[in-house]
């Protein structure tokens, strides 16, 4: 059974709209996505270069196999 406690917006702090949970709106839900995609929000951890990350990508896992 789904919880009656009410949400609030985690950028504007109005109640949670069902549609754009766990957003009040379509604009904040966009701001949060724009955050994202601007470089506002990050993942604490050391900076991986671009050199790095084709690394990871192409091995499948980033750890190189010494066997």
């Amino acid at each position: 059974m789904a919880s009656s406690e009410s949400k609030d917006c985690p950028l504007c702090s109005k109640p949670e709209s069902r549609q754009f949970a766990p957003f009040c709106s379509a604009g904040c839900k966009d701001r949060d996505l724009l955050q994202w995609l601007g470089e506002g929000y990050k993942v604490p951890g050391p900076a991986v270069s671009p050199d790095q990350l084709a690394d990871h990508l192409h091995t499948g896992s980033g750890q190189e196999n010494d066997s």
